[in-house]
């Protein structure tokens, strides 16, 4: 994947959802360093609006706030507050997912409930706060971060397999509907994150985080593949990106 091209994102404004941790986090360090204004959501509101005052503190703008993306009006909150505070909203990076993965025979209705909520409706909360903004701005870019499990379903990953799948396809119905926005999926293998602590079996997640430590990407990695769409050219649409560490299967 070529440099990205820091001019293309300077003075752009971004907001980021699920930017506590992880790839969110990453994202956000690595748009605001290339001079991206950024605006941060996520549950844990106290560890989002620290890192956008570390942002502010190395020279950045940034605003952070609490949002849950399944609820529609924090969406909408947060990228109102994208276009109070910098005039203008250019990127949507559609972040937040959750996977308490587990076989179906568990019958964990709960957080199967759960992802469905966070994962899939989450993205339509994010794309129903931020389409009427871009319409009325005449430009925009969505960028949704699915996974691998999108393309590919294994044991104990039926419904989370399910939710990235589901977003992936929406997200394609979306390009094909907006040929004036980008629209871009990026599709990370495993990443080297506290999603694994979700999995409530202890021998499973023992596993799982013996699989991350062994061959898991870094969330920088995931972050410069969101920036290389972002920072493409206005008629280049960058519509999908498949990331994963070369161990993986």
């Amino acid at each position: 994947m070529a440099d990205t091209d820091t001019s293309q994102i300077r003075g752009q404004v971004v907001a980021v959802t699920g930017a506590s941790a992880g790839i969110g986090r990453a994202t956000a360090l690595t748009l605001a360093g290339r001079g991206a204004s950024v605006v941060l959501g996520a549950r844990r509101g106290d560890r989002v609006e620290q890192l956008a005052a570390e942002i502010r503190e190395s020279g950045g703008r940034a605003v952070g706030m609490p949002a849950d993306v399944r609820r529609r009006a924090d969406l909408v909150r947060l990228l109102d507050t994208a276009v109070a505070a910098f005039g203008r909203l250019d990127v949507l990076v559609n972040n937040a997912g959750i996977g308490p993965v587990s076989p179906l025979e568990d019958l964990r209705v709960d957080e199967w409930d759960d992802m469905i909520d966070v994962n899939l409706r989450g993205v339509l909360h994010g794309i129903a706060a931020a389409l009427p903004i871009f319409r009325r701005q005449g430009t925009g870019h969505l960028v949704t971060v699915a996974s691998t499990a999108a393309y590919r379903t294994v044991p104990g990953q039926s419904v989370y397999a399910a939710t990235k799948t589901a977003v992936r396809t929406v997200c394609e119905g979306l390009r094909q509907e907006v040929d004036d926005l980008r629209v871009t999926i990026v599709s990370p293998g495993f990443v080297h994150t506290d999603f694994v602590n979700a999995v409530a079996d202890p021998d499973a997640r023992a596993a799982l985080l013996a699989r991350r430590d062994a061959m898991a990407l870094d969330p920088t990695t995931v972050a410069d593949a969101i920036a290389y769409a972002v920072t493409q050219p206005d008629r280049v649409d960058v519509n999908e990106i498949v990331v994963r560490p070369t161990a993986q299967r």
